[in-house]
């Protein structure tokens, strides 16, 4: 089951377990200079709203229409990170905890494809998981994803062009531009597997609190509105490694879905409601000297696509294009990172 709840896309298996519901939302963010410099991971500056195609038959293209899904309004060369979020994680998140509610967080597998090309492995959507390359990331082990997997601990931002311009990841991998947009698609963890995995983390805990112990418009939306996902700047990020295996996960009950990016200049004469402001620039953030973020992972890190490695960044191409440096793409100077989770600290003698 689907439901689209407060700009957040909500998935949930009762058949397979009371818990398996995890939630995925787009969230704005700054575009990050596209200069071969690595930079850590940009703020999040909001969700950005999400429509039901549906409640929009009379502006809905016929593609769009066919798809089905949600769209969202995204400005030109705006940046947007992808949150994801696993049973607990999403109860705590966006509800009140409910005290009969999942101890630990339920595992599901994603993937994520712009244009039909797979975020994670560059590979061209396939319905089935697949191992070898790993085409999919593994919640609650990946909490966000901000980019392409480019190489082991890089990827490169997710930042929208024009349908069609040739910036586009999609038209790159595969010599032409159809699909456009994000699709998502949604694997639960098997009933048996997560007994098994709920056990295994209740051995580790305990075995963790033994040794502190010891320790102590009609058809109104055309091409030309619509919009597709290029590669931007690095960014510092790890795609982790499945560490379960393919076989714990429900192949056979998947849920999928569509979300087509419109040009946020035409978002109002669409829907009715104001877009979104335009987007802050990162040079302005850097300057009024806003935190930054870096994230230790637990897992171990995917190498990068191949295919992806490949891919010209937007910066290069608008070059290769128009002979112009891509604009507002200056580099950024030294930068405040914060660390993301807990601290350790050193027991010294009392």
């Amino acid at each position: 089951m689907l439901t689209l709840d407060n700009d957040r896309l909500c998935f949930a298996f009762p058949e397979v377990h009371r818990h398996a519901h995890c939630a995925i939302e787009c969230l704005r963010t700054l575009r990050l200079p596209d200069d071969n410099q690595t930079y850590p991971l940009p703020p999040k500056l909001g969700r950005f709203p999400m429509q039901a195609v549906d409640d929009y038959p009379d502006q809905a293209p016929p593609d769009w229409q066919r798809h089905g899904g949600v769209f969202l309004p995204i400005y030109q060369s705006e940046a947007l990170w992808i949150g994801l979020y696993s049973a607990a994680q999403a109860m705590q998140r966006f509800t009140n905890r409910d005290p009969d509610g999942p101890r630990y967080t339920y595992p599901f597998a994603v993937k994520i494809a712009t244009g039909k090309i797979n975020a994670i492995s560059g590979t061209p959507w396939q319905d089935n998981l697949q191992a070898a390359p790993q085409d999919y990331v593994v919640l609650p082990d990946q909490r966000w994803l901000d980019g392409y997997n480019v190489a082991k601990g890089l990827v490169r931002q997710f930042v929208a062009s024009p349908l069609g311009s040739g910036h586009g990841v999609e038209v790159q991998a595969s010599g032409a531009t159809t699909h456009g947009g994000l699709q998502l698609a949604v694997y639960p963890m098997k009933t048996d597997a997560y007994a098994a995995y709920c056990q295994q983390r209740a051995e580790r805990e305990a075995n963790w609190l033994r040794e502190a112990q010891a320790a102590s418009i009609r058809y109104g939306i055309d091409k030309a509105n619509q919009v597709e996902l290029a590669a931007g700047g690095l960014i510092r990020q790890d795609i982790i490694k499945d560490p379960h295996g393919l076989d714990v996960w429900d192949q056979s009950r998947v849920s999928r879905c569509f979300v087509h990016l419109l040009n946020a200049e035409h978002y109002q004469a669409v829907t009715g409601e104001r877009p979104p402001h335009p987007p802050f620039r990162a040079r302005d953030y850097a300057k009024a000297g806003l935190p930054w973020f870096h994230l230790d992972s637990d897992g171990e890190a995917l190498e990068g696509a191949a295919p992806l490695a490949k891919i010209q960044s937007i910066a290069a191409v608008t070059v290769a294009q128009t002979g112009q440096p891509m604009p507002d793409n200056d580099p950024l100077g030294p930068l405040p990172v914060r660390q993301i989770g807990g601290k350790p600290v050193r027991q010294g003698e009392l």
